[in-house]
C-alpha cells in the first residue's frame, strides 16, 4: 500500500538512501483532431516518468556507496506497480528504489 504525505513544495523532498522521486507522465486525454479518449483507452501498461530527485545511494555490506543509476531530469520506464505516492497540491509523486527502475530512455 502507497503513503501518502502532503507537503507544501516538492522541492523541500530530498531522498534518502537509493530512493528516487518521480513525475508520471499524464497520458492524452485528447487526440489531435479533439476527441476525447476515455481513461481505459489513456492507460500505458508501464508507466514513464521524469526523475525529480535522488538520494546519495545505497551502501553495501562493506560500507561503501553504491552509486545511482538515474540522476535529476533523467526519462524512465517504471514498473506497473509499488512506489510511494506524495501528493503536493493537486500533483502527485512517487518515490521508488533506484532498483525498481526498469530502463531510462534516450531520445
Amino acid at each position: 500500500m502507497a503513503a501518502q504525505t502532503t507537503l507544501k513544495t516538492i522541492k523541500s523532498l530530498v531522498p534518502l538512501f537509493d530512493r528516487v522521486l518521480v513525475q508520471r507522465f499524464k497520458p492524452e486525454t485528447k487526440t489531435a483532431s479533439g476527441i476525447l479518449l476515455p481513461a481505459s483507452a489513456t492507460k500505458d501498461p508501464l508507466p514513464e516518468a521524469t526523475v525529480l530527485a535522488v538520494g546519495p545511494g545505497a551502501t553495501d555490506k562493506d560500507g561503501k556507496v553504491i552509486p545511482m543509476a538515474t540522476k535529476p531530469g533523467d526519462r524512465v520506464l517504471l514498473p506497473g506497480w509499488g512506489g510511494s505516492s506524495i501528493k503536493v497540491g493537486e500533483e502527485e509523486y512517487y518515490l521508488y528504489r533506484d532498483s525498481e527502475i526498469l530502463a531510462k530512455i534516450h531520445e
